[in-house]
């Protein structure tokens, strides 16, 4: 598979990605393309979520990138279980599953209703700026409810987020 048409760029933003610690967010995984991305999203000091609460968030470039805004949505991850290093597979630790947010903009699903990721979008943002505005979201968040029509909407959705239209039903939260 041919590089991105933007791949220096993309390798300028993981470059800087890895240079910089962003307190609470971790790269998972990316494949060698730069186009598939795995975070680890942990909220701290938070009455509404528990520090040991795990979640991960996906991130796809699409091919229009940076004109365009890549794929996100908050995903159940599992971390692989490398049973090459210990045949006792009685001495694997079981790690508990991550979940989905609760938050008014973030559907049980994974869809994250965030203005940036739609017709906020522009070239001049990027990966990290994608990572913190959805850790702000979740660290000014004060109601531990889904989107008033999270039901109708995950029956409805689309896989991909970006084929959405999105209502918004507060932009205070």
């Amino acid at each position: 598979m041919p590089p991105h048409p933007f791949y220096r760029r993309l390798l300028k933003e993981y470059k800087a990605l890895n240079a910089t610690t962003l307190p609470g967010i971790t790269l998972i995984s990316n494949d060698e393309n730069l186009t598939d991305f795995i975070f680890q999203i942990k909220i701290s000091n938070h009455n509404l979520y528990p520090e040991t609460d795990l979640y991960y968030l996906s991130i796809q470039i699409t091919e229009d990138y940076p004109v365009d805004c890549p794929q996100v949505k908050f995903i159940i991850y599992e971390p692989p279980i490398d049973l090459t290093q210990d045949d006792d597979t009685s001495s694997i630790e079981i790690i508990e599953k991550s979940t989905i947010p609760i938050h008014p903009h973030i559907y049980s699903n994974g869809h994250i209703c965030l203005n940036l990721l739609g017709e906020d979008w522009t070239p001049a943002c990027s990966i990290e700026s994608i990572l913190l505005s959805i850790q702000s979201m979740l660290n000014t968040n004060d109601k531990l409810e889904r989107p008033p029509d999270n039901e109708s909407y995950i029956r409805h959705a689309p896989l991909n987020p970006k084929r959405t239209r999105f209502v918004y039903h507060d932009d205070n939260v």
